[in-house]
């Protein structure tokens, strides 16, 4: 794992040229959802309309007490419905804002769980897993509590001070423009706010990526950390996100504390004018007692929704930075271009695979900035043929398998499956033609045979089995105490790496793709279980065409070809004895080995 400088403080990166109207962007994400939208703002509205008939009510109260007449029973019935009947809209309301943002996050989170599975190696080297977790669940849940809370305080803001002053000024319009002086105080101070809040939000955001990137990373390589006892130093590393993230939090949380303590203060000022000329306006006969007191109810309308508005100045600069952080995901074009026709989408129209493979000036590289990994590689491989890949480490050998399956596209040059362009057929045709087996033995938390059958799994138990058979599995599945049933924990855990690496070569097998290509899977198996292996590779692969990756010659010589890469290039080809003969890295390799 990669280490930051002693001390040195960890400092969020933020996207080149962040989208500042990601905001507006969110209303097509928004209007998928609009009757469930627009209901909550009728709703609201008719809310803020049943609340505003109260003060009115009580009004009428007030005045007929101070004449003397105690019948108030047409106002107080008027009271109870109006705050009955606003229980019910209210409540209608948030649940379908609700609803909607629900249905918002839904959206976005599988357009963003879909776009990231159409990015290639390149975007995962540059890209941390935490980041991306981050993105997913944190960013989102900021975008859908803008899009709930965010708009009912929004709603409420401006329906309360529309009718809010609308009442004021049919009950006392002298006194209501008394209420106005504070209200560009506000706005200034509001627009200063957002400024802050904005900046504070995208340190947060990062932070709690760097955050989670150190919890992955840790867990991920909890037995490595624990078998050379670096824990002291993975937790400085967690201590030091964390300590970034904290003091991220606190800035974030001191502007929202500000804001939420002037705002508030700025709207009481108009209470107090309101008290001093509305109480002379009384003494004078100009109003009456009842509309002074619904006045102040309509002044408290309106103030209310002002003391949230440094919430609502927060919430909305979150979800900017969010939404902002979402589509710079969103917006990138799928790295692998998925345009093929040959195949369709179910592979039924596809004609047979022979399995034919053919490299012609192939040069690629994982970034433009980046060396060339592999470079002007020419290759035909024949239907059928099994091709052993040798070379010293960062020779190629994992990239040219890579550029099969398209997980890699080449800067220069053309592959073709069958004397047809890769790029001709379409991505899932083409995956479901050529089979790649990692070298990194990787399995889900699930059952054995859920991941030994991950492709399809309704595939009969029997053919499973075969193929653990081929790939020298078949003993370890039968000693299992479930058999396939049994839970293997999150990566396999709970496998060794040999077992791990027979479990995704089954993975492999099970499939009979025309094409297998196997990156590195004997390296933890020991040579007598590997040439159990590729005894049984080779009889379930008879007639097929397999390419596999080995570091050992004696794998390597029962090859029907061997060919050498070293810095990107191909430098031999040919049979063991062939390559003996030639001299070079393969005869110095052969001979140290002991099969030259």
């Amino acid at each position: 794992m990669p280490s930051p400088s002693r001390g040195s403080p960890i400092t969020p990166t933020f996207s080149v040229g962040a989208r500042r109207g990601s905001l507006r962007r969110l209303l097509p994400w928004v209007a998928r959802h609009k009757g469930w939208v627009g209901y909550s703002l009728l709703a609201f509205a008719g809310a803020r309309l049943l609340e505003a008939s109260v003060p009115l009510f009580l009004a009428e109260a007030i005045d007929l007490l101070a004449a003397g007449n105690w019948d108030v029973r047409g106002p107080v019935l008027g009271i109870a419905g109006a705050v009955l009947a606003r229980l019910f809209v209210v409540s209608s309301a948030r649940v379908a804002i609700r609803r909607a943002a629900v249905n918002v996050a839904f959206d976005l989170r599988r357009a963003l769980f879909d776009r990231l599975q159409r990015q290639g190696l390149a975007f995962f080297g540059r890209h941390t897993v935490g980041d991306m977790m981050t993105r997913a669940v944190s960013d989102i849940g900021v975008v859908r509590r803008l899009v709930s809370v965010g708009t009912i305080f929004l709603v409420i803001l401006t329906y309360a001070t529309t009718i809010g002053f609308a009442a004021m000024f049919y009950l006392a319009p002298e006194l209501a423009w008394m209420v106005f002086p504070p209200l560009p105080v506000i706005a200034v101070y509001a627009l200063f706010a957002a400024r802050s809040m904005r900046a504070a939000s995208e340190a947060t955001q990062a932070t709690l990526g760097h955050v989670t990137e150190r919890a992955q990373e840790t867990f991920g390589g909890i037995r490595t950390l624990q078998a050379m006892a670096r824990e002291p130093f993975v937790e400085a590393r967690f201590r030091e996100a964390n300590d970034a993230y904290r003091a991220a939090f606190l800035h974030q949380a001191r502007i929202n504390s500000l804001m939420t303590a002037i705002m508030p203060s700025l709207a009481a000022v108009g209470t107090l004018i309101v008290l001093g000329y509305g109480g002379a306006l009384v003494q004078a006969g100009a109003l009456t007692p009842g509309k002074l007191v619904a006045f102040f109810a309509y002044v408290a309308m309106v103030i209310q929704p002002m003391r949230s508005a440094g919430t609502l100045v927060n919430m909305v600069q979150r979800g900017r930075v969010s939404a902002e952080r979402l589509f710079d995901i969103l917006d990138l074009p799928d790295e692998i271009d998925d345009q093929g026709a040959r195949g369709g989408e179910s592979g039924s129209a596809a004609p047979p695979v022979a399995g034919a493979l053919a490299f012609q000036n192939v040069t690629a590289r994982y970034g433009a900035t980046r060396a060339a990994a592999l470079s002007n590689l020419t290759l035909h491989i024949k239907p059928g043929e099994v091709i052993a890949i040798m070379g010293p480490v960062g020779a190629g050998k994992s990239t040219l398998l890579a550029l099969l399956p398209r997980l890699l596209d080449p800067d220069a040059g053309q592959l073709t499956l069958d004397n047809t362009p890769l790029p001709a057929w379409s991505l899932g045709a083409l995956r479901r033609a050529i089979a790649l087996v990692p070298q990194d033995a990787f399995l889900f938390a699930d059952d054995l045979g859920a991941n030994l059958s991950y492709d399809d799994p309704e595939r009969e138990e029997a053919l499973i089995l075969d193929a653990a058979e081929a790939a020298a599995f078949r003993q370890t599945v039968d000693r299992l105490p479930d058999g396939l049933d049994t839970r293997v924990g999150e990566r396999g855990l709970t496998l060794s790496g040999g077992q791990r690496q027979r479990a995704t070569l089954t993975r492999g097998l099970v499939r009979q793709a025309p094409v297998l290509l196997l990156d590195d899977c004997f390296a933890a198996v020991d040579t007598h279980t590997e040439a159990q292996i590729l005894d049984g590779l080779f009889k379930a692969r008879a007639g097929k065409t397999t390419l596999f990756v080995t570091h050992r010659s004696a794998t390597a010589q029962r090859a029907d070809r061997i060919i050498v890469l070293e810095d990107g290039l191909l430098r031999a080809a040919g049979t063991h004895e062939k390559l003996l003969a030639q001299g070079g890295w393969y005869a110095r390799l052969a001979k140290r080995q002991g099969t030259a």
